[in-house]
């Protein structure tokens, strides 16, 4: 069993950046993806940025696109989101999600997730 612990939320003005980290314990890896998702109030959850453990290779959904950045610390286990240029649509819950195998950007391909953390972006 894989636990997804999330870190680094937080209020933060527009046009500002935060760092959030995916710290993941138990279970085993393969090449497979550790992902971000994201929900705002009254919206679905949506697919951020994932990447693979091992070959390292990052996926970027449309909120990600030119602003986001996904790393990896292999030996740590922890998975970077490294957000700029935020804006108030940035606003939701963000979720650590792992165990997608394939079509890394669907939610329901990953097997275990985090409790997510909230960022806020606000003037």
């Amino acid at each position: 069993q894989v636990q997804l612990v999330e870190s680094g939320g937080g209020l933060v003005e527009p046009g500002g950046s935060l760092r959030l980290t995916c710290a993941a314990s138990g279970g085993t890896f393969g090449d497979d993806a550790v992902g971000w998702f994201r929900q705002a109030p009254g919206k679905e959850r949506e697919f951020v940025a994932a990447i693979r453990w091992y070959s390292n290779s990052p996926f970027y959904g449309d909120p990600a696109k030119g602003r986001f950045t996904i790393s990896r610390h292999l030996d740590k286990r922890m998975v970077f989101l490294q957000m700029g240029s935020l804006t108030t649509e940035d606003t939701a819950v963000y979720y650590c999600a792992s165990g997608a195998t394939d079509q890394v950007t669907h939610q329901n391909n990953y097997h275990f997730w985090g409790r997510g953390t909230q960022v806020t972006v606000s003037p």
